[in-house]
């Protein structure tokens, strides 16, 4: 279950809140308790147009550093929406699920979500459908906004009480660096969370000799970032990605289905990108994208091949809250 506080304003939503594992009666639903004492000299967070965050955000001015942060307990989880909201909520239904397992104490969070920066991000990605090497580079100097949101979104959370981030989005990691320049605390990365529990399950290549081979299925700006291959391959893995007749053919008509509506069509070409990868004896494929692998119905045999970092990410934050109680 989820228990949230919702501070909406016209262009940016924190949510403050705890997952706590469900129980019979309530699995499943959301309780929200919308604020209504909060005077209006008195704005949480808020925002213009352009996503910048305002210089008169709150009494204790938390974006700037000054005055008392909104939760002060140790374990307390900041997390900065992405590219879609869903993929967000999923992300924090993962964690009720983990929390729920052995019965476990409450996690402490704080959710920024923003729309407007979500379509920026989602804008980016399209405009990496393109394979004009020209373009890839025009807009990869073009970023200087949407890390300079990450960076505020950071530092709010920061500042706010959180002592570990995440970012339940592939493509925000391309700019993992910028965003995590002088943070005072932890930053998980999806991608390097993916490779140490890959490490971890020993899995076996075909010969003892050679690498283990792990495929990557994702969009243009995702691969193009290049982090899942560097994190891979610091654990000693060797990284397979589509080739360009792949990603032309199968994946991006894929994703261009899915955002026509067509799911039939988009699950059929995501099968084929799968099994392309899988053909070139990749062990396992990395699926960092979370609209295409919710494609694939529950019990696809393909999804056994398949690995979420979604669901890595979720299970590296478990333990880190683990971990954080028991230092605090």
């Amino acid at each position: 279950m989820l228990d949230v506080m919702s501070f909406s304003y016209p262009f940016q939503t924190l949510l403050l809140g705890c997952v706590t594992p469900p129980t019979p009666r309530y699995f499943g639903r959301t309780r929200w308790c919308h604020v209504q004492a909060t005077p209006p000299s008195s704005v949480i967070l808020n925002a213009d147009e352009s996503g910048k965050f305002s210089e008169k955000i709150h009494a204790t001015n938390l974006a700037s550093g000054r005055g008392a942060p909104f939760v002060t307990q140790g374990s307390t989880v900041g997390i900065i929406g992405g590219v879609s909201v869903d993929a967000t909520l999923k992300f924090l239904r993962k964690l009720v699920e983990l929390s729920s397992e052995d019965g476990g104490n409450s996690i402490p969070f704080l959710l920024c979500s923003d729309p407007l920066f979500s379509k920026e991000l989602l804008s980016f990605e399209r405009s990496y459908f393109v394979s004009s090497p020209s373009k890839a580079e025009n807009l990869k100097l073009d970023s200087s906004s949407i890390v300079h949101s990450l960076r505020n979104k950071r530092v709010f959370l920061e500042n706010s009480g959180a002592s570990c981030i995440v970012m339940p989005c592939n493509v925000s990691h391309s700019w993992y660096e910028q965003v995590c320049e002088g943070c005072s605390v932890p930053v998980l990365h999806m991608a390097e969370c993916v490779a140490k529990e890959l490490k971890e399950a020993k899995l076996k290549p075909l010969e003892a000799s050679s690498p283990l081979p792990i495929g990557v299925l994702a969009t243009n700006a995702t691969l193009a970032a290049g982090f899942y291959k560097e994190k891979l391959q610091n654990e000693g893995f060797e990284v397979i990605l589509p080739d360009r007749a792949t990603m032309e053919h199968t994946v991006i008509p894929a994703i261009e289905a899915l955002n026509r509506k067509d799911m039939e069509g988009a699950c059929n070409l995501l099968r084929i990108a799968l099994q392309v990868l899988l053909v070139r004896a990749a062990n396992s494929v990395i699926l960092a994208s979370d609209d295409m692998r919710d494609l694939l119905p529950p019990g696809d045999p393909l999804l056994k091949k398949c690995v979420d970092p979604m669901d890595a990410l979720a299970r590296s934050t478990m333990k880190w809250v683990k971990s954080s109680g028991r230092n605090t």
